[in-house]
């Protein structure tokens, strides 16, 4: 029951998942997930990143700022025959989309009507959709993120690795008008009381205990077919990894002595880096791990298994080879789409400029033949980032990672040429890199001298500006949005065509997927809410190493170096050497001999499971998931039963922080 105790405890903030602790809307999530909250009230003489928050008064607590949100699942409803039933098979793919595309619309404004933010979720790849209401509470409030010494020990050189020492755990709290109804931010909000809320248990989880994970993961792709996974194997993958580290090596260049350009580009930095380690262990396992082998041997059972009957040749054979071709036929402009999608992906400069001229497009027409990301349900949210901008936009930080890719596209073959970039720095194919970076340096000196988006004033007043008021602004930001646009629609065209194909194909091939096996398939993770069980454990990761189930506080003093990465807090230290001199504390685990700090178990997560509540088999929290292992993130393609691991911080590290590390009496007693 998602509506039911626990899972309605369990609850989205966009990216990362959280829970409710307490009946005052208390919220329990990861450190790495509260970056944007510890950067946006972060400035060079007080930087919460490094150094923490607490607060010991509800008026303390800090508003996270505008675009902040927190969802609270209240209703899931299957609805598959109201957006894919009694559609004409006669249609074109791309009618067969809007077709869809206009249910879905119908189908959430009337969700929608009540207050509640719904979205229509696709499982099984479109074989079945189903509608999730959720409360969007929007006026978010940090209480307590651990200094970096706690929350991120261990940095980028302990990431997706055993053994683990790392406080990943932070809490926000959910206000609500006095009404109980969601509100912006106001000093006269009152905390939220959640219908349900999860004890936290001071026991925490040891070897060999059942544990539940419940959270939102955000995707994966285990039904991709092997000509895919083969594809980001050999092109996406090492793509991405290469780029993540060329663009991280920019930003420490250009952040390296000024403070608060590097409190800016922070969460931008974590995200690279994490990404590319990931990435880096996905292609591991994908290759060497042999995933990849067993993804084609696989795909080999099924063709054989459908060759095998003449009914099912007629039924899947057919959406196989429909596929195929859409794979083969994406692959031609791949280079260009990739290239075109980094200069938008790169600098929030451009971004800016194409949503504003983006929407002007948009408004004029009725609500439901709107593009879905520019409905009316989506402009609050809109301008609260244009708002939330000034907390981390700088056209130094902006400049070099567009010149990044505006070199990119520089380098495209000649069939595969971005026109209008072409036209606007003058470039041409086979153009020595000297000269072209000569040109694309003299474009973006024009570029960030003629552009105001920069300052939050002008971009707020541009939200409600008609297309010709924006374009009239001569701004070169704008310049650069509507030159890119007309390619930029014709890609969005096709991949509507194409999205129309799909919901065509991948059902039938699913149908196929689900009838070999039985029926014993789980649809891919689709950011909505799910449940995952195992037992706390430790794994063999390779022949001749074996990682134990738990690690302890012992480890923390073990690593520390007093700099970097292994930097534990005085007061951390201080407290750790009370506790060797005999002070007592509850959350000592007497077989293992020290404070619990994190645990491994044999759960299935991926991304966006970051935050997860780890449960006992009462319901209690015992723990907060973060992370995986390096060795098995390529169970993103292919679940391995057998190594896979998650990562999770015990409840006892949290409560012993607080408790003989941080003094916070006022959050022990509230939970």
């Amino acid at each position: 029951d998602l509506t039911g105790f626990p899972m309605n405890a369990v609850v989205s903030l966009g990216g990362c998942s959280a829970s409710f602790i307490s009946p005052d809307g208390l919220i329990a999530t990861n450190h790495h997930c509260v970056q944007g909250s510890l950067q946006f009230n972060s400035t060079p003489e007080k930087n919460l990143i490094v150094d923490g928050f607490l607060a010991r008064t509800r008026e303390e607590e800090l508003s996270n700022g505008p675009g902040s949100r927190v969802w609270v699942t209240v209703a899931v409803n299957e609805v598959t025959d109201a957006i894919t039933g009694k559609i004409d098979p006669k249609l074109s793919d791309r009618k067969r989309y809007d077709v869809i595309e206009r249910r879905i619309k119908e189908r959430t404004a009337a969700c929608e009507k009540d207050g509640l933010r719904c979205r229509v979720a696709s499982f099984f790849e479109g074989l079945k959709y189903y509608e999730i209401a959720q409360l969007e509470i929007n006026d978010v409030r940090l209480v307590y993120a651990p200094p970096q010494g706690i929350g991120n020990y261990g940095g980028e050189t302990d990431n997706w690795q055993w053994p683990r020492h790392t406080g990943d755990f932070s809490f926000y709290r959910a206000y609500v008008g006095k009404d109980g109804k969601p509100a912006a931010f106001s000093k006269e909000n009152v905390p939220y009381r959640p219908k349900h809320y999860l004890k936290v248990s001071p026991k925490g989880a040891s070897p060999g205990e059942l544990i539940f994970v419940a959270g939102y993961p955000g995707r994966t792709q285990r039904h991709e077919t092997f000509a895919e996974v083969k594809e980001r194997t050999e092109w996406a993958l090492p793509r991405y990894v290469r780029r993540n580290k060329e663009m991280i090596a920019i930003l420490e260049e250009t952040t390296k002595s000024d403070k608060a350009l590097a409190i800016k580009a922070e969460p931008r930095m974590r995200g690279l880096l994490n990404g590319m380690k990931k990435n880096e262990g996905v292609l591991a396992g994908l290759v060497s791990g042999g995933i990849l082998a067993r993804k084609e041997a696989k795909q080999k059972a099924l063709d054989t298994w459908i060759a095998a009957d003449p009914e099912r040749q007629k039924a899947y054979g057919p959406a196989l080879a429909g596929i195929a071709e859409m794979q083969a036929e994406s692959e031609k402009t791949r280079e260009r789409d990739a290239v075109l999608g980094g200069i938008y992906g790169n600098s929030a400069l451009l971004s800016t400029a194409n949503q504003l001229y983006r929407l002007s497009l948009e408004r004029p027409k009725k609500d439901l033949d709107r593009d879905p990301s520019f409905q009316e349900r989506n402009w609050a949210r809109a301008k609260e980032g244009l708002e939330r901008m000034q907390r981390s936009y700088d056209h130094r930080l902006d400049r070099p990672m567009l010149r990044y890719a505006l070199l990119e596209a520089a380098a495209l073959p000649a069939e595969q040429r971005i026109a209008p970039i072409d036209t606007l720095v003058s470039l041409a194919p086979g153009m020595s890199k000297d000269d072209a970076a000569k040109k694309v340096d003299a474009y973006l000196d024009t570029l960030y001298a003629g552009t105001k988006l920069g300052e939050k004033d002008f971009r707020l007043s541009l939200f409600d500006k008609s297309t010709k008021e924006i374009v009239d602004t001569k701004d070169e930001a704008v310049k650069l949005a509507v030159a890119l646009h007309p390619m930029a629609e014709a890609n969005r065209e096709r991949e509507k065509a194409n999205d129309g194909k799909r919901s065509r194909l991948r059902p039938e091939y699913m149908k196929a997927l689900l009838a070999q096996s039985g029926g014993l398939v789980a649809p891919d993770a689709n950011s909505t809410l799910r449940v995952t069980f195992g037992r706390v454990q430790g794994v063999e990761p390779r022949d001749g190493m074996l990682y134990l189930p738990q690690t302890k506080l012992a480890g923390v003093v073990e690593k520390h170096t007093g700099e970097g990465e292994f930097d534990a807090p005085d007061r951390l230290l201080a407290a750790e050497k009370a506790l060797r001199a005999g002070k007592k504390t509850p959350y000592f685990d007497e077989k293992l001999g020290d404070v619990p700090v994190d645990f491994m178990s044999d759960v299935d997560t991926t991304g966006g499971n970051s935050g997860s509540a780890v449960l006992n088999s009462q319901g209690e929290l015992v723990g907060l998931l973060f992370d995986g292992t390096y060795e098995t993130v390529a169970s993103d393609f292919l679940f391995d039963t057998v190594k896979t691991r998650s990562i999770q911080v015990d409840t006892r590290y949290l409560l012993w922080v607080w408790d003989a590390v941080e003094g916070a009496k006022n959050l022990l007693d509230e939970v």
